[in-house]
């Protein structure tokens, strides 16, 4: 084991650094990837076929493609056609477009999850589809999905460590340049995990507190 205590604490900074881009990275996938999720889940229960269709071709897809297959294609693939995006611009499609994949079906689930008849009995009241769908179905289906969203979110911030592979100075990105520049291995990917765990902890409670909260019995 080449554990340095001196070397663990030199490098603490520069994680750190690499810990608040990590975060912010995750934020911004989390918050797109929620509003394409929810667009999607609604696209998933429309009575609109191509609506539909158009939402299980997305989920397919995304669902069945690496993570770090759509990083480098969108890294390396759209500058051929001419669009260069900056490589956070690529890490924050690329992790929302797959975190909104898997968000579509919580959503979807969570919606299908509503007892159909209140559905009709808002309709039968003379609500239009929106508007219940909006303050009848959506309300309570919310509070279903809430713990699992939360779990993906956990999942869409340890994925963030693919996105060091097109050159984003995040928390892995961060242990690496210190691995090198320090020629020891353990110490500074201790605390990489150090970082991530704590980054990863608040999420580990709250969907803890969720899940108590809102068990359905």
């Amino acid at each position: 084991m080449d554990f340095d205590l001196k070397i663990f604490l030199d490098t603490l900074p520069s994680l750190a650094w690499g810990a608040v881009t990590t975060a912010k990275l995750a934020a911004m996938s989390a918050l797109l990837g929620l509003v394409v999720g929810v667009l999607g889940g609604l696209a998933r229960v429309s009575r609109h076929k191509p609506l539909r269709t158009l939402a299980f071709a997305y989920v397919t897809l995304i669902r069945g493609l690496p993570l770090l297959v759509i990083l480098l294609f969108l890294y390396y693939g759209l500058p051929s056609v001419g669009l260069l995006l900056p490589a956070t611009v690529v890490a924050v499609l690329a992790l929302a477009m797959t975190n909104g994949a898997y968000v579509t079906e919580i959503v979807r689930g969570g919606i299908e999850s509503i007892d159909r008849g209140q559905m009709r009995a808002a309709r039968s009241l003379g609500m239009s589809y929106p508007m219940a769908m909006r303050r009848i179905v959506l309300p309570q289906a919310l509070r279903r999905v809430l713990p699992p969203l939360t779990n993906e979110s956990i999942t869409l911030l340890k994925n963030t460590a693919l996105v060091s592979v097109i050159a984003i100075s995040d928390l892995l990105r961060a242990g690496v340049d210190a691995m090198t520049w320090k020629a020891n291995t353990f110490s500074p990917f201790a605390g990489v995990a150090l970082f991530y765990l704590l980054l990863t902890l608040p999420l580990l409670a709250l969907n803890g507190w969720l899940e108590r909260r809102y068990r359905v019995h």
